[in-house]
């Protein structure tokens, strides 16, 4: 890399609206070319001595970053670095291979092995490798709260998607259409199926007012997160979607699906014809929230 760049710093694994800020700080600096460095969000398995359960898998969350203007991005696996104390990554990553002239991160920002480094370290670095730190303050929700990934999980976690909404942040499922029972069709509630990634956080089960975007057009939908404990059995979870007033094969192509509202928890019904009458009462409160007949 000849130009200098400024890099954006950070996991980025929710694309949230405190990552957001970091990443349009370095898409801010004409005279930089505008760079991301991020680890592959699958290759960390544990994060603060727990499993990590990952928002977005890596390639939606470079998806999206891409979106915002950046062309250029540095995802490697965890794994290839994590032996690298705080002085080889300034070195070796933002100068040698990135060419920093400047680095945006969080003010919670740790880097090196072990995570033996914080921002201050990284204001030292750039004095000895002549690049420019800028820190971000992270954004707040009401009650000076933080926005983080970590809530960004709970909440997700707990089904409260209308406080994620406060937050400016929209949960989108984007990926392949797989195939599945097809039961849904049997009873005049065709659906899609999609499937979670391994070590992805799967939202609170139960079912979700959603839309449903497809050669870019939106449609109402209903999204039911979970084990389909009517019909199947031993399933890992997944997001099954019935698409209002659409009609088509989507099998082997990418929708993306926006979680809009929790409208109840999963149930075990005793008769797919109860399952069914559910479904149908389901749809009609959606069609009512969103102000369709």
């Amino acid at each position: 890399m000849d130009t200098k760049t400024a890099v954006a710093l950070g996991l980025f694994d929710g694309i949230h609206m405190g990552h957001r800020l970091i990443l349009r700080k370095a898409l801010s600096y004409p005279e930089y070319k505008p760079a991301v460095f991020t680890f592959n969000t699958e290759s960390i398995k544990f994060k603060h001595g727990k499993p990590f359960e990952y928002i977005y898998p890596n390639i939606r969350k470079l998806e999206i970053i891409r979106s915002m203007g950046f062309d250029y991005i540095e995802s490697p696996d965890f794994d290839t670095l994590k032996n690298l104390d705080g002085e080889d990554f300034a070195r070796q990553i933002l100068i040698q291979k990135m060419n920093a002239g400047i680095v945006i991160c969080g003010a919670n920002f740790r880097f090196g092995k072990n995570a033996s480094c914080n921002v201050n370290n990284l204001y030292s670095l750039g004095e000895k490798y002549n690049f420019k730190v800028e820190v971000i303050k992270l954004a707040e929700k009401s009650g000076n709260t933080p926005v983080s990934s970590g809530l960004i999980r709970e909440l997700l976690k707990h089904g409260k998607i209308s406080e994620l909404s406060e937050l400016g942040f929209c949960y989108t499922i984007k990926n392949t259409v797989s195939e599945g029972n097809k039961i849904g069709r049997t009873i005049s509630f065709p659906t899609i199926n999609q499937h979670f990634a391994s070590g992805q956080l799967v939202p609170e089960r139960g079912v979700y007012c959603s839309e449903t975007v497809i050669d870019n057009v939106c449609y109402n939908s209903i999204t039911n997160i979970g084990v389909k404990p009517t019909v199947e059995k031993n399933i890992k979870p997944l997001a099954e979607t019935h698409i209002l007033g659409y009609s088509g094969n989507l099998y082997g192509m990418c929708a993306e699906v926006r979680l809009k509202n929790f409208i109840r928890s999963e149930k075990k019904f005793s008769s797919v014809n109860e399952l069914k009458a559910q479904i149908a009462e389901d749809i009609k409160y959606i069609k009512t929230i969103a102000g369709k007949d």
